[in-house]
């Protein structure tokens, strides 16, 4: 008998069950993320994204109202079914229909509490992604809403209620006792006298997760302290108070710029007291940069400036405090503040999320900085000579330290270029690129003269100190760089020729070859077939010898060059390690060879020489002639031969 009344039971009481669980409950539309700690939200016009966000929580709603429907359904039969109850009660006559409407009501409100606890876990769902409208009558956040009533969205309501709480605020009177809670079977209303202020859904109340009436209480009590507040705040002796305490900063404010503008004159006048001890002008080398009186001048400009600054900022500074002591100018000061702080807060912020950045930055350098010392060290070493690579000159190690540094920068550059700030930015590679290009096509000619430099060091056809002739200048290197070439010349000219044109033409180098095997200097002269060329020989080598700074060994020599219509040509060949001094030698070769054929007696009658012997003297100077020496006359024979 009791499995049978228990079995139709446990059907009713799946049937009813499964239907309920089964109710499909979408998941929350995915909106905006909410922030962590809501400010002050002003209710403003429409945007897309507010529309999007009242649409999805009146989706929210609607799933929310058909749960509820379901609870009022279940609400109207157990309305039934207790009142179907009393009359069982009061007749006593059917026991098994009293049970059977008894477990009905059990399983009715299991039922309702299931799909109560799983309207509770949708909520909290909602809660995760859905951000409500805030009620702000002026700035201040009161409650939110997030629910739709009737015909009107989240939004609308929340506007509405504001407009309402703002026409309290303005009105004369107020009397919080009028501000009254009326429950009724859908809502709970707030009124204040017949106006409503706001209904109060169950919607709502779940999404507090608490009652319908704790809500109402809640939103009333802010309500009043929030109208009440306004109203203190503008009041007659609150704007006196007000009123009082900015006159109070804008004195505070007068005396303190008044006497910032007195330290700083006295700051000024002991500058100038201190000219001559604490100024003593600033000098970079030789060349005096600052004087006493413009370094006295620029400090004195700098304390003039950092007076004004001082001052400005002190008012900047008190202005915010002037705006926030008025209620409706708080925003003001708010945004004022927020012009210094939020660009501070912002640098702070970034320079704090930057540090790892930097702290890899500088790990970099310091690997590449110990890099360079090493080849700078390897370097040395090889430049004075105690490392030798076979093939590599010591005059390399320079320039190729050079060039390897330069790559060694280039690759740390790249290393370090995605660690920089901004690097990702379009406007900074757009710059870097245009840099670049730049770069390309305004050193086109420089670039030829770089790679030229280095191919010259590499070939090295001269270095600094050599006696060189480069196209048509001869003199001495005193400079050469990766663009160009400096030369002086004998005659203290100095001339700066591009690598490119260095290497477009022809370089003789007189140095390279005189230190060990001798730089050969050679001069020609022309003597006469009347003279043996013996004798010339020994006349031009004498003429070497005479010459310090013509080496013994190898001994000069004379080659005769050519045999021409009236002359010999003799050329004279000697051995020097003065390859600076060619000019000087060249002269005192030549001084030498004159005195020793003019001693000789021997004529230099080149390269063509014409003279009438009979009646005229020789041509040699008076010095080298004989003290009776007289120039023969002319003479004139006739012949006594007999007419044919």
């Amino acid at each position: 008998m009791t499995f049978r009344l228990a079995w139709p039971v446990l059907v009713l009481w799946l049937g009813m069950l499964v239907p309920a669980l089964a109710q499909v409950i979408p998941p929350p539309m995915k909106q905006a993320p909410r922030p962590a700690s809501p400010g002050v939200v002003l209710p403003g016009p429409a945007t897309p994204k507010d529309s999007a966000r009242s649409q999805g929580l009146v989706t929210d709603t609607e799933t929310l109202r058909r749960i509820d429907s379901l609870r009022r359904a279940n609400s109207g039969r157990l309305e039934q079914i207790q009142t179907e109850l009393l009359t069982l009660k009061n007749s006593s006559t059917d026991k098994r229909r009293e049970r059977d409407l008894i477990t009905e009501i059990m399983a009715l409100r299991q039922v309702d509490s299931l799909r109560q606890a799983r309207a509770r876990q949708y909520i909290d769902s909602l809660k995760q992604y859905a951000k409500g409208f805030p009620v702000a009558p002026h700035g201040d956040t009161l409650f939110y809403v997030y629910t739709k009533l009737g015909p009107f969205s989240p939004r609308e309501r929340a506007q509405l209620t504001e407009d309402k709480i703002k026409r309290l605020q303005e009105g004369v009177f107020f009397s919080p006792d009028s501000l009254l809670i009326y429950p009724s079977e859908q809502t709970t209303d707030l009124m204040y006298g017949q106006q409503v202020l706001q209904s109060i859904n169950q919607n709502d109340a779940l999404w507090q997760n608490v009652s319908r009436d704790s809500l109402a209480r809640a939103h009333r009590a802010r309500i009043i302290a929030a109208v009440v507040a306004y109203k203190d705040a503008n009041s007659l002796k609150s704007i006196a108070k007000e009123i009082g305490l900015t006159l109070l900063v804008l004195i505070v404010l007068y005396f303190t710029v008044k006497y910032v503008i007195k330290l700083f004159r006295w700051v000024r006048l002991k500058l100038r007291a201190k000219e001559g001890t604490w100024f003593r002008g600033i000098k970079f080398g030789n060349y005096e940069f600052f004087n006493e009186q413009r370094q006295l001048s620029t400090v004195l400009l700098l304390a003039t400036v950092l007076q004004w600054i001082v001052v400005l900022l002190t008012i900047y500074l008190v202005l915010p405090i002037v705006f926030s002591i008025f209620p409706g100018t708080q925003g003001i000061a708010d945004t004022l503040l927020g012009y210094v702080f939020n660009p501070l807060k912002k640098i702070g912020l970034a320079f704090w999320n930057y540090l790892p950045n930097l702290f890899t930055i500088a790990v970099i350098v310091a690997v590449f900085r110990y890099v360079l010392k090493a080849i700078y060290s390897i370097k040395e070493e090889i430049r004075e000579g105690n490392m030798a690579i076979e093939g590599f000159y010591a005059d390399w190690a320079n320039p190729t330290y050079q060039i390897v540094r330069v790559l060694v920068f280039a690759f740390a550059l790249v290393v370090i270029f995605p660690y920089l700030p901004g690097s990702d930015s379009p406007v900074f590679q757009g710059v870097s690129v245009f840099l670049g290009f730049l770069f390309t096509f305004g050193s086109a000619g420089s670039l030829s003269n770089i790679v030229a430099g280095l191919v010259l060091t590499y070939m090295r056809a001269y270095k600094i100190g050599d006696r060189v002739r480069i196209g048509d200048v001869t003199g001495d290197i005193v400079e050469k760089t990766l663009l160009v070439t400096r030369i002086r010349t004998v005659k203290n000219e100095e001339i700066t020729i591009p690598n490119s044109s260095v290497m477009s033409s022809y370089t003789t180098n007189f140095s390279t070859a005189a230190p060990t095997l001798g730089l050969v200097l050679h001069t020609t002269v022309t003597i006469g077939y009347d003279v043996p060329w013996k004798q010339v020989h020994q006349l031009l080598l004498e003429a070497a010898r005479a010459s310090e700074f013509v080496l013994a060994e190898p001994q000069p020599f004379v080659l005769q060059t050519s045999l021409d219509d009236y002359y010999v040509a003799y050329q004279l060949n000697a051995y020097t390690r003065e390859a600076g001094k060619q000019s000087l030698i060249y002269s005192l070769l030549h001084q030498n060879i004159q005195d020793k054929f003019n001693e000789a007696g021997v004529e230099i009658m080149s390269p063509h020489f014409r003279a009438v012997r009979d009646g005229s003297s020789v041509n040699l100077p008076a010095q080298y002639l004989p003290k009776d020496y007289q120039a023969p006359k002319f003479r004139v024979e006739n012949s006594d031969e007999p007419k044919g």
